[in-house]
């Protein structure tokens, strides 16, 4: 349950602002049917997701503890980092063909926009973390639908009230946190 529960939290702070939840505000307002785009996130986030907890859980196998804790802490640590620069929608990523229909276009898009992004590489440290990947995958997923949907419903009205280097910050402190708490042996 820890880990469906950090990986929730952890990974719906990570989305806010982040360049998928820009993408479903493009979706959103280019389409105006939110659940076509709605399923649409959900189906592309339970692929990546899936496929980035596999690639955790598989990590583990590969390194030993002592290797695995110094790669987790370090990792989470650039996360932080990272987590303080602000991803900006990059024009390719919301060009999907409009003949796929909303929800084609959306899992394609979502998909793509998701690989090599700060979600996809937080499921997969805390698959790794965690040693396991469904509780991971499910929490992660979770938590981008909990920072998606609602955009895609309310739009920029939450966009304009949420304080997204705030909720930057706080990511980068929890990162932090998890970093020095790897490093000093902690899971």
């Amino acid at each position: 349950m820890e880990a469906f529960l950090i990986s929730t939290g952890i990974v719906a702070l990570a989305e806010m602002g982040d360049k998928t939840q820009l993408l479903s505000l493009v979706l959103a307002a280019r389409f105006r049917k939110p659940w076509p785009i709605v399923w649409g996130i959900l189906v592309a986030t339970l692929a990546n997701h899936t496929l980035a907890g596999a690639a955790g859980a598989w990590v583990t196998t590969v390194l030993g503890p002592d290797v695995l804790r110094w790669v987790l802490g370090g990792s989470f640590i650039a996360m932080a980092a990272w987590m303080l620069i602000p991803d900006k929608l990059d024009d390719q990523e919301s060009a999907a063909a409009p003949r796929l229909g909303v929800f084609g276009t959306t899992v394609i898009a979502f998909f793509l926009a998701e690989m090599g992004d700060k979600t996809q590489i937080a499921t997969v440290m805390l698959a790794a973390q965690y040693n396991t990947w469904a509780p991971v995958v499910a929490g992660t997923t979770l938590g981008m639908m909990l920072a998606n949907v609602p955009v895609v419903w309310f739009g920029e009205r939450i966009t304009r009230r949420v304080p997204i280097r705030l909720v930057h910050v706080v990511s980068a402190v929890i990162f932090a946190v998890l970093g020095a708490l790897a490093l000093a042996g902690w899971g």
